[in-house]
C-alpha cells in the first residue's frame, strides 16, 4: 500500500513539474521582467510563439502586438456602444486588413481613445514613447486618477514627441516605467517585448489598486429664464404674488419652493418642474407661473433661481407666521 502511494506521489510531482515547464515561457529566465511576464501569461494576456513556446523578451514589439497587449491587459471593450453598421478596422486604419488577427483590437483601441494615428502600419515597430502614450491613454480610460504634481527630468527629453510627454511623465511618476542609468528614456528606440510587458503589468496593478477620483457633479443649469415677479393686493391684509418664467416646452412647470423673511422682505424662492421623461413635447416657448400669498406688510422679492431655503409657502399672517392655510401656489403653463 505504501509503495503504491509513493509511486502515485512521484508520478504526480513529475506531472506537475512537466506541466509547469510547458506552461512557462522557455526564454524568460533571468529576464528583469521574468515574474511579470509569467504572471501575464497565466492571466492569458500574453501568448508565446513557435514550437518552443518562446516569448522573445528582447525582441522588438510591433504595433499589432503592442495594441493587442494593451487592449487585453486593461480589459478594454466596446460592449456599451451600439452600431448602425458593424465597424471595420479599415474604416479608421486604411493600411490594415479587416480579417487580420489584430483587427478587433485596433477597433476597440480606436473607440476607447488610445489616439492611434490613422496611417499606422500594424507591422511597424512601436517606439517606447508610442507604447507609453497608448498605454497611459488606456489607463485613463479606466477612470480619472490623481497624479502627483511632479516633473521628472530626462536627459534626452528634447527627443520626446511633445504629444507623448504627458503620458511618459505620468508613467515615470507612477514608477511603471523607468529611466536608464544615464537618466534617459530613449523615446525613439523600439520598445522591447520585455519592457512592454513590464509596463503593462504595472499599469494593470495601478488600475486594480488605485481608486479613481469621484466625478464632480456639475450643477444642473436652471432650465427656465426671464423670471418675473408681480404682486397685487387681495385685501388690506393679503398680497397675491405671482412668479412667471419662460420654459423651453409645455412639459415644464414652476413652483414656489419656499419663502424666507429678512426684515420687511418676503423672499420668494422658486424651482422648476421637469417634463415627464416618457412623454414627447413640442419645442415651443411656453409661459409658466406660480402663485402664492403673503401678508401685506411684507415686500415680495424674488430669490436666487433654483435656491430653496427653510420657509413657508402658506399665507403669511401679519406677525410673519403661517396662518396654517396651504398656499394655492401651483405649476401653471400658459
Amino acid at each position: 500500500m505504501l509503495k503504491r502511494f509513493a509511486l502515485f506521489t512521484m508520478m504526480l510531482l513529475l506531472f506537475l513539474s512537466a506541466s509547469q515547464s510547458v506552461w512557462a515561457f522557455s526564454d524568460i529566465k533571468n529576464d528583469p521582467n521574468e515574474a511579470k511576464i509569467a504572471e501575464l501569461q497565466k492571466m492569458g494576456i500574453l501568448s508565446g510563439s513557435g514550437k518552443n513556446d518562446v516569448f522573445q523578451p528582447k525582441g522588438k514589439l510591433t504595433y499589432a502586438a503592442g495594441i493587442t497587449m494593451i487592449v487585453k491587459g486593461l480589459g478594454l471593450n466596446i460592449d456599451n456602444i451600439r452600431f448602425i453598421k458593424e465597424p471595420k478596422v479599415t474604416d479608421s486604419f486604411p493600411k490594415m486588413k479587416d480579417d487580420a488577427w489584430y483587427a478587433n483590437s485596433f477597433i476597440i483601441a480606436s473607440l476607447n481613445g488610445l489616439e492611434i494615428p490613422r496611417d499606422t502600419d500594424p507591422s511597424a515597430l512601436m517606439t517606447r514613447e508610442q507604447f507609453a502614450h497608448h498605454l497611459m491613454k488606456g489607463i485613463l480610460r479606466q477612470g480619472d486618477f490623481a497624479f502627483i504634481d511632479l516633473y521628472v527630468v530626462m536627459k534626452d527629453e528634447a527627443d520626446v514627441e511633445q504629444t507623448y510627454m504627458d503620458s511618459i511623465q505620468k508613467l515615470l511618476i507612477l514608477k511603471i516605467a523607468q529611466l536608464d542609468k544615464e537618466q534617459k528614456f530613449s523615446p525613439k528606440s523600439a520598445v522591447t517585448r520585455s519592457d512592454a510587458a513590464g509596463w503593462l503589468h504595472g499599469a494593470i496593478q495601478f488600475v486594480k489598486n488605485t481608486p479613481p477620483v469621484p466625478p464632480v457633479e456639475e450643477p444642473v443649469p436652471f432650465p427656465l429664464y426671464d423670471l418675473q415677479l408681480s404682486s397685487k393686493a387681495v385685501n388690506s391684509e393679503i398680497t397675491e404674488v405671482t412668479v412667471s418664467a419662460q420654459a423651453p416646452n409645455p412639459g415644464y412647470g414652476l413652483r414656489i419652493s419656499s419663502i424666507s423673511f429678512e426684515g420687511d422682505q418676503a423672499i420668494i424662492h422658486v424651482e422648476p418642474i421637469y417634463p415627464d421623461k416618457d412623454k414627447f413635447y413640442a419645442q415651443v416657448i411656453t409661459n409658466v407661473k406660480a402663485v402664492t400669498y403673503i401678508a401685506s406688510g411684507f415686500k415680495p422679492v424674488l430669490g436666487e433661481a433654483g435656491a430653496s431655503v427653510g420657509g413657508s409657502t402658506g399665507i403669511i399672517g401679519g406677525n410673519g407666521t403661517s396662518s396654517g392655510s396651504p398656499a394655492p401656489d401651483m405649476a401653471v403653463g400658459q
